[in-house]
């Protein structure tokens, strides 16, 4: 049986999402997972470009708002709220009994720079992102 993953931040437009594709791309056929935020916007177009330099390609890929999923009434086993910790209290809590985990993330809306600057600020959470999922799915399959 797949475990089911909820993946949340605020806008659903970076950290979340590059959660949502590595999970999908290094779980394989043991995680069924997906991602929402608190107020769903756009996804971040810095975070586009980078995840296509894994051949991830999120262009054409929609944002969506956790309240649709609770909605929905979807349940998962785990949510990963992926907030800075320093804003915390702005990161959304799904209901149900679902393991919850927390992962301390700065939020890219928040670099400051150059577009150069900026991306390689990107980059370097997209390859902690996608460190924690490694040891994520790691934890299932020793």
């Amino acid at each position: 049986m797949k475990k089911k993953v909820l993946f949340i931040c605020i806008h659903n437009s970076a950290r979340s999402q590059m959660a949502e594709e590595f999970l999908r791309l290094l779980g394989g056929e043991t995680f069924e997972v997906e991602s929402a935020g608190f107020e769903a916007t756009e996804i971040n177009p810095l975070v586009i470009q980078v995840m296509k330099e894994e051949g991830i390609d999120l262009s054409g890929k929609k944002t969506q708002n956790v309240f649709d999923l609770y909605k929905e009434q979807k349940f998962f086993g785990y949510v990963i709220t992926v907030c800075n910790r320093a804003k915390e209290s702005d990161c959304p809590i799904f209901p149900g009994n679902p393991a919850r985990i927390h992962w301390d993330l700065e939020n890219p809306e928040d670099f400051i720079g150059t577009e150069e600057e900026k991306l390689k600020l990107v980059r370097e959470l997209r390859d902690k992102i996608k460190k924690l999922i490694q040891e994520f799915i790691h934890e299932f399959t020793e």
